[in-house]
């Protein structure tokens, strides 16, 4: 893969201020793929400046013009799937067809939602003497996290320009080559220059530029909850908007009618997408103690069908953790499980066998697990499932609720009415229930410590927007 040397400001491939670079590490082969620029916050200041500039223009065009704008970038995402797939399992270490369908199908589909511009934005209305009006809330940075490096841009990027902003994105530095993938998509499409910025560099100085930046309106961030501090304590500075999706803890409760057969693999699924690194992954399962022997040996059977190798590899069920630091954080929550009492029922701190090169963790499963746990109460972001007890359903949700997290969960029965009630008492921005897929139009995004603000379909658009009053 080839070195980036140019960042992209102002619909052009402009040379950084800072003179450094970071490498980007294939975690399957622990060597350098490639180079990206290691931006200062000069380089946000002209990315500012350019999406300052094109903010009148971008947000004047009608919004059927910016939705065919946004569905010539899907479509160029789509010509460009192939490529845009093998670079994401490159830098992140994905499964090639889970790269494929998730990475980059989910990317592809958020662009394409997208452009109905028309469709997603609130009407006006009359109150009384005033006419309510909804407005570009103006220049947005964004800050995206490594796991899902295309879709959080997408997401982000997608909604924001069909608000009629304008964009300064700042990847993440760990896997950042598909940003600059998709800023030759964005201009081949035509979009306005200026309207998407793309900056590279780390977040201790690209990021705290942009989310300090008296010149940005909002700043939409998606990574761990103390970076997030971090942005809404900068971004208060100057008073702007933020939009926060943070991290997550999220319970999987199987309730005492559930399909065993059906609940437990999916639920091992949903613990263990993108190898543990989603931060809606349902990392606490919660099972009837009547039940705890069949769904440890299911949870344990499942786990230990994954399996690991290089993403390129048929057969490959998950790939390496993303970085020497994320392996090494992992285990280091796997000992804690293991001192803290929980029972260890597959998997361990150990490297797998026979992958003696690459960020490789073992599926681990934990029974017996209580909330006083670390492993019960911190964001992992790790294949580590923990399975917890409990002798009633009002137990069941009070350990449910038991977390200063509240981004997902998911609820089982035969009953849909049951887990429909069970699901609303969750404290979660997200319920998935009876294994129901993603909904990419539905609204995405936590309570508590999992952030402020929602992602996807209209929802996304209305982040991005401003409510004006007329009095007439």
């Amino acid at each position: 893969m080839q070195d980036r040397h140019r960042i992209y400001v102002g619909g052009s491939w402009v040379a950084s201020a800072g003179t450094a670079t970071i490498p980007v590490v294939d975690p399957s082969s622990e060597q350098a793929l490639a180079t990206v620029p290691d931006g200062v916050a000069a380089d946000v200041d002209r990315a500012v400046e350019a999406a300052r500039a094109a903010l009148d223009p971008w947000s004047a065009t009608p919004p059927e013009v910016r939705g065919a704008s946004l569905a010539r970038v899907a479509e160029g995402l789509d010509r460009r799937r192939g490529e845009m797939a093998a670079v994401v399992a490159r830098e992140l270490g994905t499964p090639l067809a889970l790269s494929d369908a998730v990475q980059v199908g989910m990317a592809i589909t958020t662009f394409a939602s997208m452009a109905p511009v028309v469709d997603l934005l609130p009407p006006e209305e009359h109150l009384g003497h005033s006419l309510v009006t909804y407005e570009p809330v103006g220049v947005v940075g964004a800050i995206t996290p490594w796991n899902f490096p295309l879709q959080q841009i997408a997401v982000k990027v997608a909604a924001a320009l069909a608000a009629g902003c304008t964009v300064v994105v700042k990847p993440s530095e760990v896997a950042p080559l598909d940003a600059f993938l998709l800023a030759e998509i964005i201009e081949e499409a035509g979009v306005v220059p200026g309207a998407f910025n793309l900056v590279s560099g780390t977040g201790p100085v690209v990021g705290e530029a942009i989310a300090s930046h008296p010149g940005i309106d909002m700043v939409s961030f998606t990574g761990s909850t103390r970076a997030g501090v971090r942005v809404a304590e900068l971004a208060a500075s100057s008073v702007k908007k933020v939009a926060l999706e943070l991290g997550g803890k999220s319970p999987n409760v199987v309730l005492d009618d559930a399909d065993l057969d059906q609940a437990v693999p999916h639920g091992v699924a949903s613990a263990f997408s993108n190898a543990g690194q989603a931060c809606s992954a349902q990392s606490r399962m919660l099972v009837p103690r009547s039940l705890l022997s069949r769904v440890e040996e299911l949870a344990v059977a499942e786990a230990e069908a994954y399996t690991l190798g290089d993403p390129f590899a048929e057969g490959t069920r998950m790939g390496p953790l993303v970085s020497a630091v994320q392996r090494q954080r992992v285990q280091a929550y796997i000992v804690s499980g293991i001192d803290e009492g929980a029972r260890l029922l597959t998997g361990g701190p150990q490297p797998p066998d026979g992958l003696t090169t690459g960020y490789f963790v073992r599926p681990t499963v934990f029974s017996d697990v209580t909330s006083e746990m670390t492993i019960a109460q911190e964001e992992i972001f790790g294949p580590v499932l923990a399975i917890m007890a409990y002798d009633s359903e009002e137990e069941a949700l009070a350990i449910a609720n038991d977390t200063v997290y509240g981004l997902s969960a998911g609820v089982w029965s035969a009953d849909p009415a049951r887990a429909l009630r069970v699901g609303r008492r969750i404290r979660t921005g997200h319920v998935c229930v009876n294994g129901s897929p993603f909904d990419q139009l539905a609204p995405f995004g936590g309570c508590k410590r999992s952030g402020i603000g929602r992602e996807n379909g209209r929802f996304g658009v209305e982040e991005f927007l401003e409510v004006k009053t007329l009095q007439l």
